[in-house]
């Protein structure tokens, strides 16, 4: 790893230098000099802004918490501040790509309570694509513990851009639609929120390194000129605290990101870089891969999670999907209802469920062997009813026996809206839950797929383990939204919004829109644009959904077989943002390229010139798309399959049906 740390001030040697009020440097500009971010403190009121090529983009904003113990919000004084130059590339264990540079200038400032000895740092980083900034308290004066009453973070837009987001008190587990209107019209929204300022400016609000700390929300408060000014709303204990923390300590990181096009801003990876690096010693147990599951028919309501007569999770069934994966070439079967305590009330019984107990007509041993036997892994569902602590209390055991068992992965879930009936999920009590979770799965070499979680914030690249998340309407709501399915638009949208967060777990692949327990409910797109979300949603964990037997005969299940879930590149070609979005990867383990492109309810062609190829290789291109009879209302299944030579230097045009798609497999072959 090639590691370049260089101080912006004349200093000795690698001592960082502090300078007096009076000559402290208050501002920094990223290393392309593209960005300027300044701050100051006034009449004790600390603020901060930036600029991009010296137009504005967050005009002064206040910065600030108030603390039980301490009002940092006002009264503040300067007492020196310090830059730093940073330039890294560090490899990830799984991704979008192989290679991350980390590359940040930053200023630090030291900051005190006017006549009292209590002391708070603030750390800005301004990376090329975007800014980082975190309050830090440092071991000095008189705080040794501290309780956060509120977070004042202020983000004055210098526009009222238009954003996309999803309200927060009116959404639960993070699924819920995202929409597009200006700013101030926002109610509470949770982050991402990604803006729109014209042809050549994009951006996206987030947090990094959510650690021990409230999850962050934003809301409008007051309009600056043509701005708006957004604050936060951390989520609070029942008791109405934020934080409780001790000294040193530090938040997480506010992020974001700045880019000149769309796709750049799902490129981006500041975020990944404003974590810690691996903790993990030995990553070679953590792998990518997809997986089929017995999960979809009980959305249909052909099966139960419960046991008994129409009980899903059988010995019998169980063995047929691992036939099926062994098969096809997939790496893991996922069972949801194997175990003990998914009776009518199991959301409410605070010791339901057990995690080592499976039902009688589930033999666990018998079939992590015959899983192993066949080159298969179980995933092991772990459904807590949000009751963290009953999870907690045999996390340790279970985790042991499926490791004892081979079993490396589980999918955990939290269906309640307050974890052990009274905290918040995204408070900072379910922010630790959900850590205590992952890091505890590092121990046991298990990997975790969290549903219902906290929205993610880069977490994966310090607990690599830590492979995907929900966190967002996917796709079990197609099997029974009362609307009819997620609507056209929302795949579109996805990679710009939640997925700028971290992996999704949306789990495509449903090939029979059949509903017999919910009519007319069903994925509102064609079959083409399902395969083609393999590459737009981005997850090392991919779920082929729907029941196994709906595969059979479907030469365009060859698609999801050989598209793979770990990238060595990936590329925007095309983007609308809400519209369409064509996006293309490199195989990690092959030279194979593989792309997909959607569209919403309008019919689109789009032209995509494959410059993204190795140049003066031809390959074998496998076409799935849509036929000119596809239609997601009155044709959805109607596809064709194409092979054809071509290279870097061709076009190809693209015929998108309405809510369509076409997904394409590039194989070289000189």
């Amino acid at each position: 790893m090639n590691k370049l740390r260089l101080l912006s001030l004349i200093i000795t040697g690698t001592l960082l230098f502090s300078c007096s009020p009076a000559e402290a440097p208050m501002s920094i500009t990223s290393p392309d000099g593209s960005l300027r971010l300044s701050t100051s403190v006034d009449d004790g009121i600390l603020t901060y802004e930036l600029t991009r090529d010296g137009a504005p983009l967050l005009t002064p904003g206040r910065l600030g918490l108030l603390l039980r113990e301490v009002d940092f919000t006002e009264g503040l004084s300067l007492l020196g501040s310090e830059t730093d130059t940073f330039d890294e590339t560090w490899e990830q264990v799984w991704g979008e790509e192989v290679q991350v540079r980390n590359h940040y200038n930053e200023l630090t400032l030291h900051l005190k309570k006017a006549d009292e000895d209590k002391y708070l740092d603030l750390i800005f980083r301004l990376f090329d694509d975007g800014l980082g900034f975190r309050y830090a308290f440092p071991k000095k004066g008189v705080l040794d513990s501290i309780t956060i009453l509120d977070e004042r973070t202020q983000f004055a837009f210098a526009q009222d851009y238009q954003a996309w987001s999803m309200p927060t008190h009116t959404t639960e587990f993070y699924e819920g639609l995202f929409t597009r209107e200006p700013l101030s019209k926002k109610d509470t929204i949770c982050t991402p929120v990604t803006l729109e300022g014209g042809a050549d400016l994009f951006m996206a609000l987030h947090q990094a390194n959510l650690t021990d700390y409230a999850s962050m929300n934003v809301f409008p408060v007051a309009t600056n000129g043509e701005g708006t000014t957004l604050q936060t709303d951390l989520v609070p204990w029942s008791t109405g605290e934020k934080v409780f923390a001790q000294v040193p300590f530090m938040t997480p990181w506010r992020t974001l990101i700045v880019t000149r096009s769309a796709g750049d801003l799902a490129l981006s990876r500041l975020m990944l870089n404003l974590n810690d690096p691996c903790k993990i010693d030995d990553t070679g147990w953590i792998r990518t891969g997809k997986y089929v599951g017995i999960w979809w028919a009980m959305h249909l309501e052909k099966a139960t999670w419960y046991y008994g007569p129409k009980h899903g999770a059988t010995t019998e069934r169980t063995k047929q999907y691992i036939d099926f994966a062994a098969e096809h070439g997939f790496e893991s079967v996922l069972v949801e209802g194997w175990n003990k305590g998914w009776e009518d009330n199991w959301a409410d019984d605070i010791d339901m469920f057990s995690y080592t107990e499976s039902y009688p007509d589930y033999d666990l041993p018998e079939l992590a062997k015959y899983a192993q036997e066949k080159g298969v892994t179980l995933i092991a569902h772990n459904e807590t009813g949000g009751q963290a602590a009953n999870y907690e209390e045999q996390m340790e055991e279970a985790f042991a026996l499926y490791r004892s068992l081979g079993i490396h992965s589980i999918k955990t879930g939290y269906v309640n809206g307050l974890m052990d009936g009274k905290e918040n999920q995204h408070s900072q009590y379910g922010i630790c839950h959900y850590r205590k979770v992952v890091e505890t799965a590092a121990k046991y070499q298990i990997m975790v797929d969290n549903h219902e979680p906290a929205m993610p914030t880069g977490l994966q690249r310090t607990y690599p383990n830590l492979m995907t998340h929900e966190g967002l309407r996917g796709q079990e709501y197609n099997a029974w939204d009362k609307r009819g399915g997620n609507p056209p638009y929302h795949a579109c949208i996805l990679p710009f919004t939640r997925g700028l967060a971290g992996p999704v777990d949306y789990t495509p692949g449903i090939f029979d829109y059949a509903n017999p327990a919910h009519p007319g409910t069903h994925p509102q797109h064609t079959r083409a644009k399902e395969l083609a979300l393999y590459v737009v949603l981005y997850s090392p964990l991919q779920m082929a959904a729907d029941l196994i037997e709906n595969y059979d005969g479907h030469p365009e299940f060859a698609f999801i077989t050989a598209c793979p879930t770990n990238w060595s590149k990936t590329v925007y070609p095309s983007v609308e943002l809400g519209k369409q979005v064509t996006v293309a990867r490199q195989d990690r383990e092959s030279d194979e390229w593989f792309l997909g492109a959607i569209t919403d309810e309008e019919p689109r062609t789009v032209s995509i010139t494959l410059d993204f190829l190795t140049p003066d290789v031809v390959y074998k291109a496998i076409l799935y798309r849509d036929t000119a009879e596809s239609d997601y209302e009155t044709n959805p299944y109607a596809i064709d399959i194409e092979e054809r030579e071509l290279s870097s230097t061709d076009t190809i045009t693209l015929d998108l049906a309405r809510s369509g798609g076409a997904a394409i497999r590039f194989i070289p072959l000189s």
